[in-house]
């Protein structure tokens, strides 16, 4: 079976007919999206759709895009146009000439249906940005005042427009983000020329017979506690149908549950309607199973995913069926005395744990790097990622349910979305007022979003606002649209407290900065809860850190652009934030490095000591966060500002765009290891978390040593404790005289290692396994915080922690053998033989043409050796694509560089 469309069309002054092509969609309850397109400017074809959607048009002059949904800039991209690597190189981006997207632009595909009685046809979007006018066969489908909205999605009845050969016209309109429903980027980065114009996402031709089933709803109860989740549960399928003839059709409604895994027989069951002449009727059918599989995030279980089907038969023959898959899980939310927000997991306080999201800037679909970033979330140990304004397409939702990850979808900040009277942020002051036109796209869009998303497991909440909530007219639009596709999850005001509706309440949320460089000692000033420290629940905040190294910066920096870098602090970078913002220099964060370290001597240099500035900093960050969730006032959830990049960027990131981890990936890595060992910076003392969801204590060895600059054994204790599932405990304070009370020099290293009693290692004669190690840098005196100082975005440093000692260090010789294990797995073993510890010592991984090999995951990374000690480090290939690692390259703060062939 072919499902291509016609896409070469002839001139009309050939009077030759298209070529036949076999029928895009032929059964009843396909869907079938438009896989191609050719594309054009009104500058160079004008707009008459009327004609351009006529069979006959002679396009070869077009833009001939090979891809079912992309904006004006991803389809230039897809056909050729433009070259992604070229215009992320330098300011190269800035040269796009936008006055070209300035007028619309049509889509246009040519396609074969097979028309006949009793069927029907439906022309299905989910979101053209942002106003589009359809034309089918040389007559309107929609305007664009009725196709508006980047997220609302519409349903066409076009039976009574389609032919055997078909010629879609689809004419998009320019976008702004002030004044469109449209899909923004804030100070993200730049704003592509085409302000995300386009077809996004996919355009379908849906079949039926003469009753069309809506979007499959699907609703779980499962057991009422976490002693009870194998009760039976109950499941709804639930769906409108529309009888689309005069007469009065009498259906069977097929209802079919089954579990995707094992060997199950499917639960199917049926019930009989009556559909009255030209009516809508609510299709219900439910069922129970006896002995469900519950869906957990994965740090706690199995991902269990079940199947719905509902299908409707018209005297035994199919008239429509839709699929969706499904888990049992709960998710509710309840707010705590300080109004501070936690989300409940199958009846389970549940720690949110993760970043915040960004799609590709032409927002290029890529279902092969999502799956590849969303295995990176699972290596750091987070269990959720916020999607502000950036909901993306459903099968980004199903990896995140088959991987047991959290998404919070919702609206975004700062532009048309946010146009309140009492939004003052703006970049337009005062806003434009919301026209009652624009409460209906925002309802549109609203039922889209909540019909796509509602079924998927991995849906932790939706955030109808974002800096600020919706007004007393949304607020209900946005709600009852919610309910209307049964939305079973919490819903949020807003990811702030600056305000809420009485329909929501409270968000239990704090949006308090900071997004720029704060010293590690930021997050545990919790005793007068300060700004962004860790208490409550932080719904983007950050270190501003992410440093890419230095293959990645040569990929889109110049020479000169690698030398503002490092050498012209204040000079505003391109490759920063959007020209205008605060965050176009990399100054406060140079400042606070040359204070801390001294003056970079090279560009090498200062990335050394920029990738142990990125790793304190998402170290600490996240396991302030952890040690504070069984604190007084629970820390209850963090979003890392920002998980990735839109395009190469030099700050607001865990990982960089090249897929590279580096200093800020492997510090949070470690700060969020679901069992662990930390160290307060303020108190002086050491924490065991535990994020696992077990009920039992487990008997557990804390070792504790911190060593001078020169190797020597200052302080060392074993402390024996017992971990607290999903929560944290004091194991010791190190304030006294004995460990770092009396710290006479700049600088010592501490180790924590976190050993289990109840398992061991295989060959060592039953010596505990070691589950966390953790090496820490620290100073005689703490960075001093300017808290009255703060601002939206940052707290001021005073007086800066001295790490200069650290530059000091002895040479350490560090001895490197690489071995292949498995097919696509390389372990490197690793022996400090100096008497001095092997700080800092990074690993990357290399082809045969000294290429990063990517994407992958170390076990760990930027480690820190004792004297004497050695270590084994697993590097995995993530995803099926190329592995052909030739080489690893092992450096340090005091480690010579070196190459190791793999064998």
């Amino acid at each position: 079976m072919r499902l291509q469309p016609l896409t070469v069309g002839v001139s009309l002054a050939t009077n030759l007919q298209p070529v036949t092509a076999d029928p895009l969609v032929f059964l009843n309850g396909q869907a079938v999206a438009i896989p191609s397109w050719d594309l054009q400017s009104s500058a160079a074809i004008g707009t008459d759709l009327a004609a351009l959607s006529k069979a006959g048009v002679d396009t070869s002059s077009w833009h001939h895009v090979k891809t079912s949904k992309c904006t004006l800039m991803g389809c230039l991209i897809n056909s050729g146009v433009y070259n992604e690597t070229e215009l992320f190189y330098s300011e190269n981006l800035k040269r796009v000439d936008d006055r070209q997207f300035s007028v619309p632009w049509t889509y246009r595909n040519e396609y074969a249906l097979e028309p006949g009685s009793g069927k029907y046809f439906f022309l299905r979007t989910h979101g053209i940005s942002s106003r589009a006018d359809i034309f089918l066969n040389g007559k309107q489908v929609a305007s664009k005042t009725v196709q508006a909205g980047s997220f609302a999605g519409e349903i066409y009845n076009i039976t009574k427009l389609v032919d055997k050969q078909n010629t879609l016209a689809i004419q998009v309109h320019p976008t702004s983000y002030y004044h469109d429903f449209a899909l923004g980027w804030v100070d993200w980065n730049p704003w592509p020329a085409d302000n995300g114009t386009g077809v996004w996402r996919d355009v379908e031709v849906k079949q039926t017979g003469p009753v069309a089933l809506e979007t499959l709803r699907i609703v779980t109860k499962i057991g009422p506690t976490f002693e009870r989740l194998k009760d039976p549960a109950t499941v709804t399928l639930k769906a409108r149908a529309e009888n689309l003839e005069d007469n009065t059709i009498f259906i069977t409604a097929h209802g079919s549950v089954f579990a995707t895994f094992g060997r199950k027989a499917p639960i199917t069951w049926s019930k009989q309607f009556t559909l009255p002449p030209r009516s809508v009727t609510d299709i219900v059918l439910e069922t129970t199973v006896s002995d469900p599989a519950i869906w957990w995030p994965k740090q706690w279980g199995e991902q269990a995913l079940y199947s719905g089907t509902l299908a409707i038969t018209i005297n035994h023959t199919l008239s429509d069926s839709i699929t969706q898959q499904f888990g049992f899980r709960s998710v509710t939310s309840r707010l705590n005395a300080h109004e501070d927000v936690t989300y409940i997991v199958n009846h389970v306080p549940f720690q949110v744990i993760g970043a915040g999201y960004t799609p590709n800037i032409f927002l290029r679909f890529d279902p092969q790097k999502w799956e590849a970033e969303l295995q990176y979330v699972l290596d750091l140990g987070f269990n959720t990622i916020r999607l502000e304004g950036k909901n993306e397409h459903p099968i980004l939702y199903d990896i995140a349910s088959r991987l047991g990850i959290f998404l919070m979808p919702g609206w975004e900040c700062c532009d048309k979305w946010e146009s309140w009277s009492y939004n003052h942020d703006l970049f337009l002051n005062p806003p434009p007022v919301w026209s009652s036109a624009d409460y209906t796209i925002a309802n549109h869009s609203m039922l889209h979003e909540a019909a796509m998303l509602q079924t998927h497991p991995s849906v932790l909440t939706y955030l109808i606002g974002s800096d600020y909530w919706p007004d007393d007219r949304a607020t209900p639009i946005y709600l009852n649209a919610l309910k209307i596709y049964d939305w079973q999850t919490p819903v949020i005001g807003s990811a702030s407290k600056r305000g809420h509706s009485p329909l929501t309440g409270p968000s239990g949320m704090k949006m308090e900065g900071p997004y720029d460089w704060v010293p590690p000692n930021y997050w545990y000033e919790t005793d007068n809860p300060r700004y962004g420290s860790a208490f409550g629940f932080g719904s983007e905040l950050g270190a501003g850190v992410g440093t890419p190294t230095l293959s990645s910066l040569q990929k889109f920096l110049s020479t000169s652009d690698l030398e503002d870098f490092w050498r012209s602090p204040s000079k505003p970078l391109y490759h920063m934030s959007r020209e205008g913002s605060e965050f176009t220099t990399r100054e406060i964060y140079h400042h606070a490095l040359v204070a801390r370290w001294g003056t970079p001597t090279s560009l090498e240099d200062y990335l050394m000591k920029s990738q142990i500035m990125d790793y304190e900093a998402t170290r600490a960050q996240f396991e302030a966060f952890a040690v504070k969730w069984s604190a007084k006032r629970p820390a209850t959830g963090l979003i890392y500002w920002m998980l990735n990049n839109a395009w190469p960027s030099l700050h607001w990131n865990i990982w960089d765009y090249y897929m590279k981890p580096a200093g800020s990936y492997y510090g949070a890595k470690t700060g969020a290891r679901k069992e662990h060992v930390v160290y307060d910076y303020v108190k002086k003392e050491v924490w065991i978390v535990d994020r696992t969801v077990n009920k039992f204590y487990r008997e557990r060895q804390v070792e504790i040593q911190v060593l001078g600059l020169d190797g020597k054994v200052k302080f060392e204790s074993r402390v024996n404790v017992e971990s607290l599932p999903n929560g944290s405990g004091r194991v010791a304070g190190l304030y006294g005289p004995g460990a770092l009370g009396n710290l006479t020099t700049e600088g010592v290293f501490l180790r924590l290692m976190l050993r289990g009693k109840n398992s061991t290692v295989e060959g060592n004669g039953g010596e505990m396994a070691v589950l966390s190690r953790n090496v820490y840098w620290l100073s005689k005196e703490l960075d001093r915080l300017r808290w009255d100082k703060t601002t939206w975005f940052v707290t001021p440093v005073e007086g800066y922690a001295n790490y200069k000692d650290f530059n000091k260090l002895a040479t350490a010789e560090v001895t490197v053998g690489v071995e292949r294990r498995r097919e696509r797995e390389v372990v490197v073993n690793l022996e400090n033989r100096a008497t001095v510890p092997a700080f800092f010592v990074g690993l990357e991984l290399l082809n045969k043409d000294g290429n990063d090999v990517l994407p992958l995951t170390w076990e760990d990374n930027f480690v820190t050796l004792w004297p004497g000690e050695k270590m084994s480090l697993v590097a995995k290939a993530v995803g099926s694509g190329v592995w052909q690692p030739a080489s690893v390259r092992v450096g340090g703060k005091n480690v010579k560089q070196t190459l190791v062939t793999v064998y």
